[in-house]
């Protein structure tokens, strides 16, 4: 861990050097995004679950306290483990905003996370709940980390860059994430048919190893900030359970951040609910192998990275809200073709991975920029504690609606088509928010296109 450096004031933007540390761990992170909740664990953990289950295709959990389908166990733990992080990570925010040593806060989160991942390694056999119990500790780990990281977004950069730096934060990840995914991908594609679980488990690893590594350039590049003024003193792990309802008391005051906040919640567990279960309803619903569903994954990751930068420059033009709007309506569109598309059919599944691609990023960094705008100086880390319950990798409703609709019907495509409700009611919400009198009641400068 490196050690502090000096906390002296300074100025709410930064050098090039330090927002190279700050994009670093979306460079990071986006690993255990890519490969562990897209592309492999999904798939490999439920064909792990299957060799566990009994004869009627259930498995057992906490010592048989819980029973259902062996194909519903990765939407469930997907589910518990953001249910957990609606304690941790707003708790995890509030201590962040007092703490001297924020950037140190990041990097424990950080190195927990990618140990767990590449404790993976273990996952063999019928071993599927020692799997759930490390993807938890992992996923609740890297949502904590990014909501410290988020909170630094407004330390370096002024209102009128946010859209820019997090739209090229979100790009650096899926460029990072996708590199590494090629590489995965290429191991997959030579190593023959008959070691692709060995190959998956090892890719799994892969990702906590370039998580670890990565997260070391953030470290040494990112320098601590002093708590903003109006940050009340006091020990920071008491205070931050306080804050932490003191925050959603005081979101009373705030009616139109609240209405964003729930609006992207909304939408944004929908979007996380279909990127971690892609992988899932290709492979038991559509047919593909792992073979023909990685380059797909990849060919997402490619063109995220060029969408967050087109949606950036469309937010530039149109204003972000309007940009934003826009690509919750491809969302819809995403499911519907999802949902009547036959199975085996490669060019089709094709073109939905490029429709996810082009909207997958850019919805998502202009949401966090927006939603930078409508908090109060000096509760960064509080309110994105709160943002975080569903943001990158992390989503709790989708994937219990889609487990409950699976275990229900035994349809996969009821399951992806039942996410539907989620883009709609996300956009009618985000639609009612005036962002310029949201900004304004912050207490900050709307910039000239919203």
């Amino acid at each position: 861990m490196v050690t502090s450096e000096s906390t002296t004031p300074t100025p709410d933007v930064s050098s090039k050097k330090e927002r190279a540390g700050w994009y670093m761990y979306d460079w990071a992170n986006s690993a255990f995004a890519t490969t562990v909740v897209t592309a492999f664990l999904g798939p490999y953990l439920t064909n792990i679950a299957n060799n566990g289950a009994d004869t009627d295709g259930n498995v057992t959990v906490l010592g048989g306290l819980l029973t259902f389908s062996a194909g519903s166990l990765w939407p469930y733990i997907t589910a518990l483990s953001v249910i957990l992080q609606v304690v941790v990570l707003p708790v995890t925010g509030a201590i962040a905003d007092r703490s001297l040593y924020k950037k140190q806060i990041l990097g424990v989160l950080a190195y927990i996370g990618s140990a767990a991942t590449i404790c993976l390694l273990f996952l063999t056999g019928d071993r599927y709940e020692l799997g759930a119990w490390l993807f938890l500790i992992a996923n609740v780990a890297l949502g904590a980390s990014v909501v410290v990281y988020n909170s630094f977004l407004p330390q370096i950069a002024v209102e009128k860059d946010r859209d820019k730096v997090s739209s090229r934060g979100w790009a650096m990840g899926y460029l990072g994430g996708g590199l590494l995914f090629l590489f995965n991908l290429i191991a997959l594609l030579m190593g023959g048919a008959e070691n692709q679980e060995e190959i998956a488990r090892w890719s799994l690893v892969s990702a906590g190893v370039w998580w670890a590594a990565f997260t070391t350039f953030t470290m040494l590049w990112l320098r601590n900030r002093p708590p903003l003024e109006g940050v009340p003193k006091g020990p920071v792990l008491t205070d931050g359970f306080k804050q932490f309802f003191r925050t959603l008391r005081g979101l009373k005051a705030f009616p139109l951040t609240l209405l964003f906040l729930v609006a992207f919640l909304i939408y944004n567990d929908g979007i996380q609910t279909v990127i971690a279960l892609a992988g899932l309803y290709g492979a038991e619903e559509l047919g593909f192998e792992l073979t023909e569903l990685m380059p797909v994954i990849l060919m997402v990751q490619i063109l995220a990275f060029g969408g967050a930068l087109l949606l950036g420059w469309l937010a530039s033009r149109y204003g972000a809200k309007r940009t934003v709007l826009g690509s919750l309506v491809a969302w819809v569109a995403i499911l519907v073709v999802a949902y009547v598309m036959p199975a085996g059919n490669l060019g089709l599944f094709l073109a939905l991975g490029a429709g996810i691609g082009l909207v997958l990023g850019g919805s998502q960094a202009l949401s966090r920029s927006l939603f930078s705008q409508l908090i109060p100086k000096g509760k960064e880390g509080e309110y994105f504690g709160l943002y975080e319950i569903s943001d990158k990798g992390t989503s709790w409703l989708g994937p219990l609606l889609f487990g409950l609709a699976y275990d229900l019907t035994g349809s996969y495509r009821i399951a992806i088509i039942s996410l539907i409700i989620f883009f709609v009611a996300g956009f009618l919400l985000l639609l009612a928010v005036p962002m310029g009198r949201a900004i304004r009641a912050a207490g900050n400068t709307p910039p000239e296109k919203l």
